[in-house]
């Protein structure tokens, strides 16, 4: 196959970007990467069309070489690509480059035994060394890119091999002080240093003089992978973390160096720090962490190497460089930092963190830093979240959060102000400042009191739940704090029971030192409400959660109160569920009552079966049974008595079970009856099913909501009546509907599934024209043509034809909506399209294979999908 054109490249990765599974799953899959792999050295296409095919490859490389063979042969062909360049500029030998350095790396075949990584690897140094390579790798003006880029690509060989470039530390070390690219060789050798320190402290040894000047490799033969195969282990490359005080005594920290290399290693680490004024915020951020992790677990490395670099970084504004600040004092801490060096970070960052116009992320990313610093001598145990100790009251004045900050920087500055609350606990100081619980509770007040207003945002109630959460769990030690939330909390229930899903939600988080005194009080302020209520259900799903074995004939009172209002089946059902919590409770003969005037008064069947069955219960069973038998699972007791496994089955018959779909549908002929259309189904049963209900969905606001259709009962084998299922569009559209089935077994079991979607075509939606008015004549037709326009919209479509022409197309498809008929080579098709639209057609057969159509409508959105109509008709004859 010789190689593709400009615009067949430019359709063909058109195609595999919008899908490159189904793409490389098709017929031309297959031969994707090897076709790039050969174009790439055709002299036909462009060096841009090339560029095109170099970036996919460097997108989507696992795709194109899924495994080590393919990757090994794609890499070798890059480079062979590369030596063959002619001696001019070209774009194409970094690309080159990077692309060989990605599929050896993603495809698995970076190793001592793959040939492309024996050509790359040296090649790469070379690069990077700023040797030269000959005419074929491009004019003078090039190396220093092509310089850069051999240092990105050796740098992500390094992060996927830890300790491949070990050999070659002195080689980049000298390279440092030569003119080339700064940052690539300066981000390189850090890695590498860190790398490499780690896979020596792991195999118990030093550097043994790697780091002296000259030393290569590949010492002049091949490539030296004696430390990738010590590492044998893949190292977080480049986490923004630093490893934790356990892994440096497992084995990080390497022994105590000879005094030549503490020498040269400092040496290094002093000639990289002194690179960093040249370095962009970014890489100066990434360097220090590097070389943080590289000198943390050494002995006799003092980590006062890094103080010339606090000086400058301490009054810096980078966030990324103020960020590595604080990852060395997490590292080194006292070690590194004095006191007044963190009481200086400390009240840059509260200062910097109070300026009003800083933008939301980096005001956030202030206050976690203020929450997450690491002080030089932190109280209390390790991990217990505290505020720093120099970080008082009085210093954080500006920081304390308000009701019109946002609310991502109201919870961050709560967090801050709880961690305060936590260490004051002594009196307000003289009225010099208010004391931090003070402006706790004046805020919690606030935001209780706008989550109580009547219709008020949810957003303002979530808020508030998320601000509770906060105190309770920050402050779960402190009853003068809880109290007062506690009784807040219950007044807004008191203000907005529909707020009970937020009720129920916090008590499942919050632990039991809010969350049973809040129970309580929230239990007295249901019961205090009998009778009646339009928050009934809101009371019923409250009580459910909080009810206990304490004050019954409280709760009980209500519950008759409100069993005679409970005349909907959700009202029902919620009234069972606060039953079912008081049999876990223990229950008592008040409930006995209860169930069985329930089991009496019920309208609903379901709701009566429950009411009996949790009766039956209560009478036979003590109370660690009673619970086992409300609450079964797997890990339950085997239980003796016979009753108890009886009721079991009868709580898991009384439950609606998901299943899979015991049935197939597919939507039929159409027929066109009355004045909606009507979808016509067919139903095959897989198995026998009984009462038989499916419901109906569609996304959005396109139609109507459909009313569900049901059914008797279904046998495999017999053949089911058509059911018909009346469509009302609010515009004519096509559409997906999602089916549920609800059923019965044979076995008495209520089950549900879900069914594959159904689709509405658009000429589903085809009615009628109403029929011309009487003497209206054959102009009818002309005045609605005419009547289209200028609101509407007309198009017209080419229509091909198979041989037997137009006849057969209109009276296979459009036969009910012919108005006026020159057969075989005139139609005028009037078409209604509920709710309110209407499509004219003007069919007209031409000389050759096909047929003219002109279309006019009152409603625009209509003619894209009727052309899109027509032309799957004429695909389809």
């Amino acid at each position: 196959m010789g190689s593709l054109s400009r615009e067949a490249w430019a359709q063909r990765l058109a195609a595999f970007r919008a899908s490159p599974s189904a793409f490389m799953a098709g017929p031309e899959g297959e031969d994707l990467g090897r076709d790039l792999l050969s174009d790439l050295r055709s002299e036909k296409l462009s060096e841009q069309t090339k560029v095109s095919l170099l970036v996919l490859s460097l997108e989507y490389p696992v795709q194109l070489w899924p495994d080590a063979p393919a990757a090994e042969v794609a890499a070798t062909s890059l480079l062979d690509t590369l030596v063959f360049l002619p001696p001019r500029l070209s774009a194409l030998r970094r690309l080159l480059l990077l692309a060989a350095t990605t599929v050896l790396a993603t495809g698995g075949a970076l190793g001592p035994t793959s040939g492309a990584s024996c050509r790359l690897l040296p090649l790469l140094l070379g690069l990077a060394s700023g040797s030269d390579l000959g005419p074929s790798f491009g004019p003078t003006a090039e190396q220093r890119s092509l310089q850069a880029t051999a240092c990105e690509c050796l740098r992500e060989l390094e992060s996927c091999k830890p300790g491949l470039l070990g050999g070659a530390l002195g080689l980049l070390r000298g390279l440092l002080g030569q003119a080339g690219p700064v940052q690539p060789l300066s981000l390189l050798l850090a890695l590498a240093l860190r790398n490499t320190l780690v896979v020596r402290s792991r195999a118990g040894a030093g550097l043994q003089g790697l780091l002296m000047a000259g030393v290569s490799p590949t010492r002049g033969g091949p490539w030296d992978w004696t430390l990738v195969e010590e590492g044998d282990a893949h190292l977080q490359p480049q986490a923004p973390s630093w490893p934790a005080a356990e892994e440096v005594g497992r084995g990080l920290a390497v022994p105590e160096p000879s005094p030549e290399e503490a020498r040269e290693l400092r040496a290094a680490v002093t000639q990289l720090l002194d690179t960093t004024y040249l370095l962009t915020p970014v890489a100066q951020a990434q360097l220090l962490w590097l070389l943080g992790w590289a000198l943390r677990g050494l002995q006799g490395q003092p980590p006062a190497l890094f103080k010339p670099q606090l000086v400058r970084l301490l009054g810096t504004a980078q966030l990324t460089l103020l960020h590595a600040v604080l990852a060395l004092k997490a590292a080194f801490s006292e070690a590194l930092f004095t006191a007044q060096d963190e009481a200086l970070l400390l009240r840059r960052l509260t200062l910097a963190a109070q300026h009003p116009a800083l933008p939301l992320p980096t005001h956030l990313f202030y206050l976690h830093c203020l929450l997450s610093f690491p002080e030089n001598w932190p109280l209390g145990p390790e991990g217990e979240e505290a505020a720093p100790l120099l970080l008082g009251p009085q210093l954080c004045r500006g920081l304390l959060p308000s009701l019109l900050h946002d609310p991502m920087a109201l919870l961050a500055r709560l967090h801050l102000l709880c961690l305060l609350c936590a260490e004051d606990e002594q009196e307000e100081e003289k009225g010099q400042v208010q004391s931090p619980r003070c402006s706790l509770e004046e805020l919690m007040a606030g935001l209780q009191q706008r989550a109580a207003l009547d219709g008020g945002a949810r957003s303002l109630a979530t808020l508030c739940f998320q601000a509770s959460y906060l105190v309770a769990r920050c402050l779960a030690g402190q009853p003068a704090v809880l109290t007062p939330l506690i009784h807040g909390l219950a007044q807004l229930y008191r203000a907005r029971p529909v707020l009970a899903p937020h009720f129920v939600d916090l008590l499942d988080q919050v632990g039991p030192e809010l969350g049973e005194p809040l129970r309580v009080l929230l239990r007295q302020e249901v019961v205090s409400r009998p009778g009646r209520s339009e928050a009934l259900r809101w009371h019923l799903q409250m009580l459910a959660k909080v009810v206990d074995g304490s004050a019954q004939s409280a709760t009980l009172g209500f519950l008759q109160a409100a069993a005679a209002h409970c005349t909907s089946w959700d009202l029902q059902q919620a009234l069972l569920r606060v039953c079912r919590a008081l049999l876990q409770a223990g229950g008592g003969d008040g409930l006995a009552d209860l169930l069985q005037a329930l089991a009496r008064q019920l309208e609903d069947p379901d709701g009566r079966d429950h009411a009996r069955l949790y009766y039956i219960l209560l009478a036979h069973l003590a109370g660690p049974k009673l619970g086992v038998a409300l609450a079964p699972s797997l890990t339950a007791p085997a239980l003796a008595s016979s009753l108890v496994a009886e009721n079991q089955g009868f709580v898991a018959a009384l439950m609606v079970q998901e299943a899979p779909a015991p049935i197939r549908l597919r939507v039929g002929s159409r027929e066109i009856k009355g004045p909606l259309p009507v979808l016509q189904l067919q139903v095959e049963a897989l198995e026998p099913i009984y009462s038989l209900e499916l419901r109906f969905r569609v996304e959005g606001q396109i139609y109507a909501p459909l009313e569900a259709v049901h059914m008797p009962c279904l046998c495999p084998g017999r053949p089911a009546r058509p059911l018909l299922l009346p469509l009302q569009p609010r515009r004519p559209a096509p559409a997906q509907l999602d089916v549920h089935t609800l059923y019965t077994t044979p076995t008495g079991l209520t089950c549900h599934a879900r069914l594959p979607p159904l689709s509405v075509n658009f000429s589903d939606l085809f009615l009628p024209f109403p029929q011309a008015p009487q003497g209206a004549g054959p102009g009818f037709f002309e005045e609605l043509w005419d009547s289209c326009l200028p609101k509407g919209a007309e198009s017209r479509v080419w229509c091909p034809l198979g041989p037997q022409g137009l006849e057969p197309l209109v009276s296979h498809h459009l036969e009910p909506f012919v108005v006026v008929a020159q057969p075989p080579t005139s139609y005028c098709i009037a078409i209604y399209l509920p709710p309110n639209s209407r499509l004219l057609l003007r069919l007209e057969e031409a000389q050759g294979d096909g047929a003219s159509v002109a279309l006019r409508t009152d409603d625009w959105a209509v003619l894209p999908l009727a052309g899109d109509y027509l032309r799957g008709l004429s695909a389809a004859v």
